[in-house]
């Protein structure tokens, strides 16, 4: 997979000529040589991408399959693939080590290897503290500007720390649904942080409920990172944040990264299901 790189298109050298006699020699004295090294075939379809053991969840915890049909289609029809990650801190990566080490970009990694030589195009518009309502405006915005072919929705968490009622939550997020759904847009939509401190949280459970619940009736594929992260946290014992005990360490954001990852690519083959390849176990 390569990304689409904007810019001057860089000069060749001019080709040497050689003489008759020398390029007949050399292709004898090469074709002995080339006879012997095996050549890959192409990758013909996405693999699916294992999940490392340090993120290895219950599939039930990371997300049921949901249909992804206009990446599906890009895939079939070997186009470039847009992807727009949005929503707040996680998007952006606050906690990492790197900006390297946000969940975009590393999914992005992870997305080369599994839809081989297609050129994809991965855009970050994060911003820090953001609720539903700021980033359903701003998604208009950015789908007339990047176009995507599929939106990362990361949402909940801080309208759940900011008291947001659920009524209001969940009527933004459907209406945006049901908007680029209109724009031909597939939507992932990444749920609500887990930290210990809000697991007797009710407004924070009611959210994600209501998140949850949205997913399903919409028919939208909904990666569930609080029971994928509690679980990892809670029965393994992984150390998925860094100190303000909120916002995910590198580790973390890989996890994160790997969930999304194996749930888009074993979305996006629902309607060849035979020719998965490489699923996972949990």
């Amino acid at each position: 997979m390569a990304f689409r790189i904007e810019g001057a298109a860089q000069k060749r050298a001019p080709a040497k000529l050689w003489p008759l006699g020398l390029l007949l020699a050399a292709c004898l004295a090469a074709s002995p040589v080339l006879a012997q090294v095996p050549v890959a075939p192409p990758q013909t379809e996405p693999q699916v991408p294992q999940v490392s053991a340090p993120c290895d969840a219950p599939a039930s915890d990371i997300a049921t399959p949901t249909a992804l049909p206009h990446l599906s289609d890009a895939l079939e029809r070997k186009q470039p693939i847009r992807v727009l990650a949005i929503g707040s801190s996680s998007t952006v990566g606050v906690g990492a080590s790197s900006p390297n080490r946000n969940y975009p970009n590393q999914l992005s990694a992870l997305l080369q290897k599994s839809f081989g030589a297609l050129e994809l195009t991965m855009v970050n518009k994060g911003v820090s503290g953001e609720v539903a309502a700021a980033t359903a405006d701003r998604i208009k915005t950015q789908v007339a500007l990047d176009k995507p072919t599929l939106v990362l929705w990361q949402v909940g968490t801080n309208d759940a720390l900011s008291r947001v009622s659920v009524e209001s939550f969940g009527e933004t997020v459907r209406t945006t649904l049901r908007w680029l759904r209109s724009h031909e847009i597939d939507v992932v939509l990444v749920g609500l942080q887990y930290t210990p401190n809000v697991v007797k949280d009710d407004h924070y459970h009611a959210i994600r409920d209501q998140l949850r619940k949205i997913a399903d009736e919409e028919n939208v594929l909904h990666v569930r990172r609080f029971a994928a992260m509690e679980f990892l946290s809670r029965v393994k014992g992984s150390q998925l944040l860094v100190q303000d005990n909120l916002h995910h360490n590198d580790l973390g954001y890989r996890c994160m990264a790997e969930h999304i990852a194996h749930a888009m690519v074993v979305s996006s083959f629902l309607r060849k299901k035979s020719r998965i390849k490489n699923v996972p176990q949990n």
